[in-house]
């Protein structure tokens, strides 16, 4: 950005433009391991890369991540293939959440008044009991509540209270579930996915 740097400065430098290099080949390795028709091998590696996952749950194919060392699965929980899970802040995903296809969990984004267009990062969190449905974009800072439901296609900027359904771009409430003590399991993930 021509500045002049002290030594110091491009020490740090040169170390942060390392971990990112080792950050984006883990995360290529992810993105391969997301291939692999077993949740067994899958759920292993992932472990392994320092996400969080509770018994029972699943990840299906196809699945992408940022920082995956900040997200944490519940029990019982199955995530969709195609998932985008941002880890860049905490992502917390609570227990028999059901995730459709092609969710995104974003928790950082450009700011866009910002002269150096920095980024802001702010934890997302899924309680128990949600479904997130088809193509659903939540964005950095939300909560969504307890058995909320969010319809396919909605852009969620803002908190979603307990047993709402929210719809939309952006994403408002629509309606409000009748199941206000859900206790259901979501059974096994499918083979292969």
């Amino acid at each position: 950005m021509g500045k002049e740097l002290s030594s110091k400065e491009v020490a740090q430098k040169a170390v942060s433009r390392l971990a990112n290099i080792f950050l984006d080949f883990e995360l290529m390795l992810l993105r391969w391991i997301g291939h692999i028709p077993s949740h067994t091998i899958r759920l292993l590696c992932y472990n392994l890369a320092g996400i969080k996952i509770g018994k029972g749950s699943a990840i299906h194919m196809w699945a992408s991540f940022f920082n995956p060392a900040n997200i944490t699965v519940g029990e019982d929980t199955i995530i969709g293939d195609h998932a985008f899970l941002d880890g860049r802040a905490s992502l917390t995903i609570g227990s028999h959440v059901a995730f459709a296809s092609s969710v995104m969990i974003y928790n950082s984004q450009h700011d866009i008044e910002d002269k150096d267009f920095t980024a802001i990062s702010e934890p997302v969190a899924i309680e128990d009991y949600v479904f997130l449905g088809p193509k659903s974009i939540i964005l950095p800072g939300v909560r969504i509540g307890k058995g909320a439901i969010v319809a396919a296609g909605a852009v969620v900027t803002k908190n979603v209270a307990p047993f709402k359904i929210a719809g939309g771009v952006p994403a408002r409430e629509i309606g409000e579930r009748n199941l206000t003590n859900p206790q259901y399991k979501l059974g096994r993930a499918r083979l292969f996915q």
